[in-house]
């Protein structure tokens, strides 16, 4: 008999007809009448009701003292309403058989509450919860829906390397890649020659895949990528990981404009599906995770974007100079803390920023004609901040070597990059969004190790 899952048997009728089921149990209850089992197989939130009767139960009576919670187990039975309340079906079980058993003694998750903190212990294991089952299914469609939206709109799909020579932020804290044996080359005392490493010079995990995807751009016009990327910065905080993925569009021929419209289509895009095809879910986070998740979701759907100058936003925070810990000027990064500030209290939704103080921003964007500022743009939503985070590139060449220069960076490793300007420049944009920052956003989770599978960060590399 084929498998159903427990999401597919939702959908039927409660018609008496003949099923199998497998999953993992939830939970046991024995009573002197029955023996009821709810089963998830991790299709769906909710789980399904197999109810053995006296008789059956009598039956199964070997096979129902191994199927403990975690157990593995096949159920087969007639599909029949449900006498419970809220409950539309369950399964009048005939035979169960244990496929894997889940002692009691040593399964870690059984029926009670159990911390976030140690569900991070054993990631392996997590998923099988109510929580982490329904961030893997957002995840998964949010990332469906990411390929959606941009091939709907004729953009290309392009894989870049995850190793590079090139560091896109300027910001040097990458890991490094290498098959030198360093161990034994700083015990000689000796530097390293890195023309007798694998790839002849020094080579990195990539923080971008940006710079990369900008050459597929001036090629093929309306580009993105979608892939892991790596930051060494030693931050051991619930918004930092050392690898995460990023969705970085780029078209030629925009402007910030052009850019702006995009991010803002892109996100109620994403939190629309969300809303839309992961309503269980996220019910599930708005009860017990985020109260007032799916009221502000909505309100980023119908509500406009804001958009305001970095310059006009300092003037904001400083009229309220006393609810800050870190005192607003012009020249300073944005902390959360102003950008929740400008999203709910000044602009009572979600506020796009432009034209940032050049000092603060990466090296490629676009240098304003006040040449104090670039055009870059940041999204920042309610309830969240910093979302996304875009600019137009430059595409003058001596605009762009004065910038590499001035910053110190090395303007041989950007040699294919300045090309780009030498040979058919054009206006052109993108933005970035951390795919898991989205994760947060859209479930209402506090830590960043949490909508992630298998979390890294300093001192963590486990499973």
């Amino acid at each position: 008999m084929k498998r159903l899952t427990v999401k597919e048997i939702f959908a039927l009728e409660p018609d008496g007809r003949s099923i199998t089921v497998k999953g993992w149990i939830r939970t046991k209850r024995e009573t002197k009448a029955a023996v009821f089992l709810e089963l998830n197989d991790g299709s769906r939130m909710g789980n399904l009701q197999c109810v053995f009767g006296e008789a059956e139960a009598a039956a199964n009576s070997g096979e129902i003292a191994r199927a403990g919670t975690g157990a593995s187990v096949s159920v087969t039975g007639s599909l029949v309403a449900s006498p419970a309340a809220g409950q539309k079906l369950e399964l009048r079980a005939e035979s169960v058989s244990v496929i894997g058993e889940a002692p009691a003694e040593t399964y870690p998750l059984q029926k009670k509450a159990h911390s976030l903190e140690f569900l991070r212990e054993i990631a392996h294991l997590r998923p099988r919860t109510n929580t982490f089952g329904a961030v893997a299914r957002v995840r998964n469609r949010m990332a469906f829906a990411v390929h959606q939206f941009f091939q709907g709109r004729g953009f290309q799909y392009i894989h870049t390397p995850l190793i590079t020579a090139s560091d896109a932020e300027g910001a040097g804290a990458m890991f490094q890649v290498t098959t030198l044996d360093l161990a034994r080359i700083a015990s000689s005392g000796q530097e390293p020659d890195y023309s007798k490493d694998f790839f002849g010079k020094p080579a990195y995990l990539t923080v971008s895949g940006q710079l990369n995807v900008e050459t597929y751009c001036e090629a093929l016009g309306s580009v993105y990528t979608f892939g892991p990327t790596f930051r060494a910065e030693n931050s051991n905080t619930s918004r930092h990981l050392s690898e995460f993925w990023m969705i970085e569009p780029e078209v030629a021929f925009a402007d910030i404009g052009d850019n702006m419209d995009l991010a803002e289509d892109f996100l109620k895009h994403l939190v629309t599906v969300a809303l839309e095809d992961c309503a269980e879910d996220l019910e599930f986070f708005d009860k017990r995770i985020q109260p007032g998740l799916l009221e502000s979701l909505r309100k980023v759907i119908s509500s406009p974007f804001t958009r305001m100058s970095y310059t006009d936003a300092v003037k904001e925070l400083e009229k309220s100079p006393g609810s800050f810990e870190f005192k607003p000027y012009w020249g300073c990064d944005l902390q959360s803390e102003h950008e929740k500030f400008l999203t709910e209290k000044v602009a009572g939704g979600p506020v796009i920023v432009t034209d940032y103080p050049k000092e603060i921003k990466s090296f490629y964007m676009k240098v304003n004609e006040d040449g104090k500022t670039v055009r870059a743009m940041d999204v920042l939503v309610p309830r969240f901040g910093e979302i996304i985070g875009g600019s137009e590139r430059e595409e003058g060449l001596e605009v762009l070597l004065g910038r590499i220069r001035d910053l110190g960076l090395r303007e041989q490793d950007y040699w294919w990059y300045l090309d780009l300007r030498r040979y058919g420049t054009t206006p052109h944009s993108g933005f970035g969004l951390g795919f898991e920052r989205l994760m947060l956003y859209v479930t209402g989770m506090t830590n960043i190790r949490d909508v992630i599978p298998f979390p890294r960060a300093p001192k963590l590399a486990d499973f």
